[in-house]
């Protein structure tokens, strides 16, 4: 059932729970209340319902019913049509799960269409009721505590965040792997950018409620209270635009350290293969030495000499030193 809460309101208090849609309409006619009705997942038939009822715009039904909407506000006469994109974050999978939630707001009437688990308008419709003076204000104190419950839920996804930049951070420059290292700063750089489209557009959506405001008479305390999630929401969006430039700097140190040790681990390669080419050219020449002595020809006279031997030595040692001198002036050993 689609239906998952729903009541009529007079004078910010709760005189019905029908539990279907035409005994909402029937009841919100007989007292002249308030009608919230909240909505999961509906059919196209329940949305089709609502919107006859109310007379709401084809192109705000229409975007209810396809969803993946960006989070917007448009006004369609005297009903306010509001997608907001609520967030959770998944710290296992350090993943930002958003959500979509769909607002009809008229003169007696709230119709919420959500898509997701969050937010938690329970607790909303909890809040609400037990506040019967806000609740009176009408459907645009209900907007209000919506938005209130969305802002504030980004507030935990926040801390996610903030916590797992932290240890980016401190696996910088510790060891561990850099491929993974790298997968993880660019996957979270991308949850980061989910949330920053979710949150970006509030700012200016609660500036559009504020300047009409006074057009359509809401409350003055309701319009500081909205100030106030305004300001809640700048703070946040100021947050994520730190996020996202924190790993995009993380992700150029990362490269940069790759390439360091990358270039440090060739040089390193480098002195050893000149080590070993050095000491290869020190042995090679002995044996060249003893290797033509080794010949055995008749026609060789320095086979005779009496000092051949100690000469063949002494040029062995001689070329061995040399090399050796050659090779450590120029530091390949």
């Amino acid at each position: 059932m689609a239906l998952i809460d729903n009541g009529v309101y007079v004078g910010g208090r709760r005189v019905e729970a029908p539990t279907d849609l035409d005994d909402t309409y029937r009841i919100m006619d007989a007292h002249a209340g308030l009608a919230w009705i909240g909505l999961y997942r509906p059919s196209p038939a329940e949305v089709a319902s609502v919107a006859d009822e109310f007379g709401l715009h084809p192109l705000a039904v229409e975007d209810a019913l396809s969803g993946h909407q960006r989070s917007k506000l448009e006004r369609y006469g005297d009903t306010l049509f509001a997608v907001l994109r609520p967030a959770r974050y998944r710290d296992e999978q350090e993943h930002v799960e958003i959500g979509e939630l769909h607002l009809f707001v008229g003169p007696d009437f709230v119709v919420t269409i959500r898509h997701a688990e969050s937010p938690d308008l329970a607790s909303v419709r909890r809040r609400m009721e037990a506040n019967p003076e806000l609740l009176a204000m009408g459907p645009e104190a209900v907007l209000y505590a919506i938005l209130d419950e969305v802002v504030d839920e980004y507030e935990p996804v926040i801390a996610g965040l903030e916590n797992d930049i932290d240890e980016i951070e401190d696996q910088l420059f510790g060891d561990s792997d850099d491929d993974a290292l790298s997968r993880r700063i660019y996957t979270l750089s991308r949850e980061v950018i989910d949330l920053q489209r979710a949150v970006h557009p509030l700012a200016g959506m609660l500036e559009a409620l504020r300047r009409g405001s006074e057009k359509y008479h809401v409350d003055v305390e309701l319009r500081r209270s909205l100030r106030d999630v305004l300001d809640h929401v700048i703070r946040i969006d100021e947050r994520v635009v730190s996020f996202r430039a924190i790993l995009e700097n993380a992700l150029t140190v990362q490269s940069a350290l790759v390439a360091r040790r990358q270039a440090d681990a060739s040089l390193a390669q480098n002195d050893e293969i000149k080590k070993i080419s050095s000491w290869a050219a020190i042995i090679f020449a002995p044996t060249l030495v003893g290797t033509i002595y080794g010949m055995n020809f008749d026609d060789m006279p320095e086979l005779h000499m009496a000092f051949g031997y100690p000469a063949a030595l002494l040029a062995m040692a001689g070329f061995a030193v040399a090399l050796f001198g050659v090779f450590k002036f120029k530091r390949w050993l």
